[in-house]
């Protein structure tokens, strides 16, 4: 029998934090209602270069190596490996999902009523810089009903939208909720935020950038990529591509 959910995560030299989601992700299997076998773990390896590959091998995960160095073509490779029905997107930094998920979402997706959503997340630390960056992303939250931490849908609706959109060098998560809340408004369908069970975030980002780099440093990766600017490229390629791990 075929799992019922896949979990894809979309890895670029990740071998240092990629145990401790599985580790998450395995406590979350013990507890489901569906078994631990009904649950397979992708990992879309980005063309790392350090041990991402051999440590999901060992961990029992499927490997899929995505040669592209964009993340929409990870989570896209990682999606058409997945055998599941279901597909979860969470990216590898993420320090732990909830145990209650599978069972909390299975029983969302149940109703009929949604055609996907998010869990949402809380950072693993706060600071005045995060708690900055969270009170403007929350508004959007709440009037899109579009999230972050683990993402999920079913496999056949991520092929009915086409994916995530490989062009998309950043923003490819907000795109793919927009098409799927599209998909879902044509069947009276809408999005959903699980609230009950998010995960918890990683801030490497902030250690990384600054605690207040959502207010500097992210307006000119936006405004540059929006303007196609080789500059904003630079930025965006430094920010998500070449990371300093």
């Amino acid at each position: 029998m075929p799992p019922r959910w896949s979990i894809v995560i979309p890895a670029y030299n990740e071998a240092r934090f990629l145990p401790r989601l599985i580790d998450s992700i395995d406590e979350a299997r013990t507890v489901y209602r569906g078994g631990p076998e009904s649950i397979e773990v992708v990992v879309a390896d980005n063309a790392s270069t350090d041990g991402t590959a051999r440590v999901a091998a060992q961990r029992g995960c499927r490997v899929a190596p995505v040669a592209r160095r964009r993340i929409a073509a990870a989570r896209n490779g990682g999606a058409r490996a997945a055998s599941g029905a279901i597909l979860g997107f969470v990216d590898a930094d993420t320090v732990r999902i909830d145990p209650r998920t599978f069972d909390v979402v299975d029983d969302l997706l149940a109703t009929g009523r949604y055609v996907g959503g998010a869990t949402g997340l809380r950072p693993e630390r706060w600071s005045a810089g995060i708690a900055s960056a969270f009170a403007l992303l929350v508004p959007f939250a709440w009037l899109t009903r579009m999230d972050s931490g683990l993402v999920f849908c079913r496999k056949d609706d991520w092929a009915a939208v086409g994916g995530y959109d490989e062009s998309r060098a950043m923003a490819e998560d907000i795109a793919f909720l927009w098409a799927l809340r599209r998909l879902g408004r044509a069947r009276g369908q809408r999005l959903v935020r699980a609230r009950s069970v998010k995960a918890t975030g990683s801030t490497r980002k902030f250690d990384e950038f600054g605690e207040w780099h959502y207010l500097t440093y992210m307006p000119r990766v936006t405004l540059g990529w929006m303007l196609r600017s080789a500059g904003g490229r630079d930025l965006v390629d430094r920010y998500w591509y070449r990371p300093q791990r």
